[in-house]
């Protein structure tokens, strides 16, 4: 049940004023939303509704024998019980075939085969879980009643595909009174309007337009072809991914919940952990909290903050998936975080000194030193091709494959464009301009909707969607991160 689609729309216009309507009563209202979540869930597969319900029995007990232990040996058992539980249900889903193909090929050791489905949004409500099975254990938030915890592991709007949104962050709201606020009314529907247009207009058909192509056929096009392959699909994740979660924040909020926010313009970074701090935010602080200060993070030296950056990463491009492709885009990615911040260590230790360039005109002697806004813009355009870069692997189904895209990019020069059209570019400038758009129009913009009456604003907003699903192409493909 995708948010663009009607079947949701008429899925939410059901529970949206019942679970308003019911709100009073947070008994009655808890079931609801979690029978509601559960429907949702099943619009995909029945069956892993189920393993939802596993999952939340599983961690109740884990928690439950934590906090009511009385020797911290069984309380660490518990602990590790709990993560384990998920970790397991994650690895076997995830990893099952990676794992027996690899024991096959290299050992000689067979495994039985298995036709394994992987559940929509496994990666996101486990790791939910595993924090607040630690959380509990760390002392940073209260057992929850059971179905308390059943509601946060389940909640539709994030359930899929993230936002990963913490206990200490849900369940308090769970436990508190709230009412309609028109502000926030106007806040959701400029999120799901935006959501909207980021998804179908601007991801769909840049991925039908030219990524597809550029990546399953990279000797069929040439090196322009391919270079708006990269930088639209660098687009094309950004704005399915951030589109997705920009519907979820912004029907959770319909709903009376806020969730975190999980992006934050990532294509301004100015610098590779600048660009983490922007991305799939609520996945790089899980990362930080729950693994790297876990194996030490930057207290145990330099050289071990290096190996901590690169197996922090190597383990989160693993989770988005059992290839090889994705371990290696994680370990760039911690190269490149380990390499900048031994060149900022070594920054600091050298005596500071002018830059400036050297040349000569007619004889004339003269020098330029960047001004800090030239020196912002060159770390910005040389953040943004390292992150594309790693797009490539992202992106490919294999080492192989990532290798015939940067291939074709070198030697693809002598063939013309037959992708790449003013339309095509339009889209990839724009997405990448509005980045740098500034936040005080967007705030604006909410503002008026705030003040404007409701029925102005409903009116405002049906027109938008009419307007979105003209401009789109037919049909809504899946999300991109649905399969993580």
């Amino acid at each position: 049940m995708l948010f663009p689609t009607f079947t949701f729309a008429v899925f939410f216009a059901v529970v949206l004023p019942v679970a308003w309507g019911l709100r009073r009563w947070p008994v009655p209202w808890k079931l609801f939303l979690l029978g509601a979540s559960y429907w949702f869930y099943a619009a995909w597969d029945a069956r892993f509704v189920l393993l939802l319900v596993a999952m939340t029995l599983g961690n109740a007990a884990a928690v439950a024998i934590n906090v009511r232990a009385a020797a911290d040996r069984v309380r660490k058992v518990a602990l590790a019980g709990g993560v384990a539980l998920s970790l397991g249900v994650l690895a076997f889903f995830k990893y099952y075939d990676f794992f027996t193909d690899s024991l096959d090929r290299n050992l000689g050791v067979s495994s039985p085969a298995l036709d394994i489905v992987l559940p929509v949004g496994v990666s996101f409500f486990t790791f939910q879980a595993i924090s607040y099975v630690v959380d509990v254990h760390r002392g940073r938030t209260e057992e929850a009643g059971l179905l308390d915890f059943a509601v946060y592991l389940s909640f539709f709007p994030q359930l899929v595909a993230g936002p990963i949104v913490r206990a200490t962050e849900f369940l308090p709201q769970l436990r508190s009174e709230a009412r309609p606020d028109r502000a926030e009314v106007a806040h959701a529907v400029k999120l799901i309007g935006r959501g909207m247009f980021k998804k179908v207009v601007i991801a769909d058909f840049l991925a039908r337009a030219v990524v597809e192509d550029a990546f399953e056929s990279p000797g069929e096009h040439g090196a322009l072809d391919i270079l708006a392959g990269i930088y639209g699909y660098a687009v094309q994740i950004y704005a399915d991914f951030s589109g997705y979660t920009d519907m979820a924040i912004g029907v959770a909020l319909l709903m009376g919940f806020r969730f975190p926010q999980n992006f934050d313009l990532p294509y301004k970074a100015d610098s590779i952990q600048d660009f983490w701090r922007r991305w799939h935010m609520t996945l790089s602080r899980w990362l930080r909290d729950y693994l790297y200060i876990p194996l030490g993070g930057n207290r145990r030296g330099r050289l071990a903050t290096y190996r901590n950056l690169l197996a922090t990463m190597a383990l989160g491009g693993l989770w988005h998936g059992a290839a090889g492709a994705f371990v290696l885009w994680g370990v760039y990615h911690g190269a490149g975080l380990a390499l900048e911040r031994w060149r900022g260590e070594a920054a600091k230790r050298r005596p500071p000194r002018e830059v400036s360039l050297k040349g000569w005109r007619w004889g004339w002697g003269w020098h330029w030193a960047p001004s800090d806004t030239a020196r912002l813009w060159m770390r910005r355009f040389w953040v943004f091709h390292f992150v594309c870069l790693g797009w490539v692997l992202f992106n490919s189904e294999t080492l192989d494959r990532a290798g015939d895209v940067l291939g074709r990019l070198f030697t693809g020069w002598g063939a013309g464009p037959e992708l790449l059209n003013p339309l095509v570019a339009l889209a990839i400038a724009a997405a990448l301009v509005a980045q740098f758009f500034p936040r005080a129009w967007a705030q604006k913009g909410a503002g008026v909707l705030a003040k404007a009456p409701i029925g102005v604003t409903a009116v405002a907003f049906s027109v938008w969607i009419m307007i979105v699903v003209a401009l789109g192409p037919e049909g809504v493909a899946d999300y991109i991160y649905f399969q993580f």
